[in-house]
């Protein structure tokens, strides 16, 4: 069975991992990924890992849902300024900052604001 994902491209093994770091937030682990591919270009790997306890007490089970997301090169710019907006508005509506006479995209940060280092 080994064989066959190596020969689809499908191993894990392909995408060598160059830089990792995890962020724990209650029951989900943020999992940010550098990897790199065949052609030794790098990408960002994003997954989310959350726990799930199924039954209760003896016959209870814990398995872990992951969802993934592969943000390339290309994309990381327009990527941080929809997160950036994303971010902003959220701040600004629990807050109660935004007023009816202030336009949401005004006041939302941009990538520029959001400083973030990545070196390729």
């Amino acid at each position: 069975m080994k064989d066959i994902k190596k020969i689809t491209g499908t191993d894990i093994n392909d995408k060598e991992i160059v830089f990792s770091k995890s962020i724990k937030a209650g029951k989900r682990i943020y999992y940010l990924d550098v990897k790199k591919n065949r052609k030794e270009e790098m990408f960002l790997a994003i997954t989310e890992s959350k726990k799930i306890v199924s039954g209760e007490g003896d016959d209870s089970q814990v398995s872990f849902e992951k969802h993934k997301i592969f943000l390339y090169k290309e994309d990381f710019e327009k990527f941080m300024t929809g997160l950036s907006q994303a971010i902003g508005y959220i701040n600004e509506q629990q807050n109660g900052e935004l007023s009816t006479t202030t336009k949401a995209e005004d006041t939302i940060p941009t990538s520029e604001e959001i400083k973030i280092d990545i070196d390729f």
